[in-house]
């Protein structure tokens, strides 16, 4: 059953549902990278409340609504895109995370969510079972020029047990209050810190997240209806080339012929002339082994056929979430490196037992892999000949490290390091 009266406290502007009151010591909006390349800056409102007043280096940006109340989402959503040159975003009385001139240092993380999904339940009032505070926490005191979350914001589908006290009161369903407990109330740091790169995951479908994701953080000018698939795009920030991909409505073990023509010409766009050393985001991982029951299996049949013949020579990294851990894949000069990290929040699933490394995926094999079963997220530090990473745990102990030079991605437990 929902909390009635609860307050639902957030990172944006906060309100009360049971008053729609302001509460004011919450702080104020969020920014993330939009689809055209600005910085699309945004803040909910109360109903009936105007927009507030934005402002560039002292220049007023016009803010409008982005998306308006209804029963779901008693909130008024507005937004306002930011100069790429700006050194100071005020909206209302706060400050807003500006894009930086340079990107070294990135903090990853995905699959976030508290999952309430039928029978499978997590502990969502447990910080140890659900993390995602703590963890918004920690890579905040990183101090990261850019944030990318690779999907799966939302979790939250169906009721907490009435017997299962870790959830107990647990918001549920695709609305405002269930959207602030799962993900802007615990990301508040995090989102307070640095503009993001909002990625789609599969729970942000229509049939589940739809109506929160294109009314939060769909990073596109708002749709008039919700849709399974958005148009592709490039990021070119701060020296970073990054390549956004929605592939949440693809089948992860077959591949519809449909599907494939689909998302084979979207990649054909989004992947002609990509710039040396650019990565792919796409929540689903392209080359990867399931875990849990199915372990082994080959994942994501759809986009292996969709990509096919049409890899560029400069794509070096395919980054991703999906599957709950942290995983590496490097498979040689031949195919981009494959990093997921779907370890933040969600409950986590048995790796299998069968090494990675000279495991084949879509007639490859696996030149170095690297699995860990914890939770956490990811910090990339630019050097002068790529990235160096450091996997980071919930208790903030380094759990590994990376390295990634053009398509070599090599990974492993920090105490070999």
């Amino acid at each position: 059953m929902r909390k009635a009266g609860r307050l639902a406290l957030g990172v944006i502007a906060a309100i009360a549902l049971s008053t729609n009151a302001w509460a004011a010591d919450w702080p104020g909006p969020w920014t993330e990278l939009a689809s055209d390349g600005s910085l699309s800056v945004r803040i909910a409102v109360a109903t009936g409340t105007a927009c507030p007043k934005a402002t560039a280096d002292g220049i007023d940006l016009p803010m409008a609504p982005r998306a308006g109340a209804d029963d779901g989402f008693p909130v008024v959503v507005c937004e306002a895109r930011a100069p790429a040159v700006t050194r100071q975003l005020i909206v209302g009385d706060s400050p807003a995370p500006n894009r930086p001139e340079e990107v070294r240092r990135i903090v990853v993380i995905g699959d976030t969510g508290c999952r309430l999904e039928g029978r499978s339940v997590q502990d969502c009032n447990d910080p140890e079972a659900w993390p995602f505070a703590t963890i918004a926490r920690r890579a905040a005191s990183r101090k990261p020029d850019l944030v990318i979350h690779v999907g799966d914001y939302y979790y939250r589908e169906t009721a907490c047990p009435a017997d299962r006290k870790g959830c107990a009161g647990s918001s549920y369903g695709d609305n405002w209050e269930t959207w602030q407990a799962d993900f802007f109330e615990p990301a508040a740091p995090l989102l307070a810190i640095a503009p993001w790169v909002m990625v789609r995951g599969n729970h942000e479908l229509c049939r589940r997240g739809g109506r929160g994701w294109f009314r939060l953080l769909d990073p596109h000018p708002a749709p008039l209806e919700c849709a399974d698939r958005s148009d592709p795009f490039r990021l070119h920030i701060g020296g970073l080339d990054l390549l956004w991909f929605d592939g949440a409505d693809a089948d992860d073990f077959s591949a519809p012929a449909a599907k494939v023509a689909f998302y084979a010409a979207q990649l054909a766009g989004l992947l002609a002339a990509a710039p040396s050393h650019a990565w792919l985001l796409t929540h689903r991982p392209i080359w990867a082994l399931a875990q849990g029951e199915i372990a082994g299996a080959n994942v994501n049949a759809t986009e292996q056929g969709a990509i096919q013949g049409q890899v560029p020579p400069g794509l070096d990294l395919v980054v991703s979430g999906h599957l709950h851990d942290f995983t590496s894949y490097e498979f040689g000069p031949d195919r981009p490196a494959q990093l997921l990290v779907g370890d933040s929040g969600d409950t986590m699933l048995e790796l299998g037992k069968t090494p990675l490394t000279g495991a084949e995926i879509d007639g490859m094999r696996v030149v170095s892999g690297f699995a860990l079963k914890r939770f956490g997220f990811f910090v990339m530090e630019a050097t002068a000949g790529g990235w160096d990473g450091s996997l980071y745990g919930s208790d903030d102990a380094v759990l590994a490290h990376c390295r990634l030079r053009g398509r070599s991605l090599e990974c492993g437990p920090a105490q070999t390091q």
